[in-house]
């Protein structure tokens, strides 16, 4: 899949469990899961949203571009 995402990276450097992160966007920890696996096929705009404003980052920052 040519989007990485990169949730974790950005959980690791805020120190934010995967948990803490689920409750403060309004999802479940297997949702994020799904997310940090690659296995997402969508992401609402508004997810993303809440998980930037939880992170204090970027979409760029969680999502990247790589070619095959």
């Amino acid at each position: 899949m040519p989007i990485v995402v990169r949730i974790d990276v950005e959980l690791a450097r805020q120190k934010m469990s995967v948990g803490e992160f689920a409750e403060r966007v309004g999802l479940t920890p297997a949702n994020v899961a799904v997310l940090k696996n690659g296995r997402a096929k969508a992401v609402r705009f508004s997810t993303l949203e809440a998980m930037c404003r939880v992170l204090k980052c970027q979409p760029g920052d969680l999502l990247e571009f790589v070619e095959e």
